[in-house]
């Protein structure tokens, strides 16, 4: 069976991350979608409700499996026998430091990283832009599925 990761913090998950997502769906039997954890890095998302959106938003393909992990990456993909990462590619400043990451996941443990390129209607979008935008009241509908945009607005509003 060929399983791929598409490891993030998707805080939210955007339709970027979405066409990522599906693209790889596409490509593997499995496709584990996991959600890192760093209790360094604070997110306006608890883990638990990333989780929830992501399986929301992924819920019509059967071959996507949502997680989330503590760790190293390659450790990860150990414990389930995935042999590939994959990290979407907006511009050549994702490219530097993807690039660092895969050779280091690969001298590790023989990880590879596929890297696929971000459909061009997403090559601007970022979690971190998302929620700039929104947290001043801006239109988010276009760049996060309405699940999230709807979830969105109201932790903006409690806080």
């Amino acid at each position: 069976m060929r399983r791929a990761v598409c490891p993030g913090s998707f805080d939210p998950v955007t339709l970027g991350h979405l066409d990522i997502i599906e693209r790889a769906a596409r490509l593997y039997d499995e496709v584990y979608v996991a959600v890192f954890m760093n209790a360094s890095k604070g997110g306006l998302f608890e883990v638990e409700e990333r989780l929830e959106m992501l399986e929301e938003v992924t819920a019509d393909h059967p071959n996507v499996i949502i997680d989330s992990f503590q760790g190293l990456v390659v450790d990860y993909c150990k414990s389930r026998e995935i042999e590939v990462v994959i990290k979407g590619i907006r511009a050549v400043s994702d490219f530097d430091y993807e690039l660092s990451m895969a050779q280091m996941n690969h001298g590790l443990s023989g990880v590879d990283t596929l890297f696929m390129p971000t459909n061009r209607l997403y090559s601007f979008l970022s979690s971190s832009l998302v929620k700039d935008v929104a947290k001043w009241g801006g239109d988010v509908s276009a760049h996060v599925p309405q699940t999230v945009a709807r979830r969105l607005v109201a932790r903006l509003r409690e806080q």
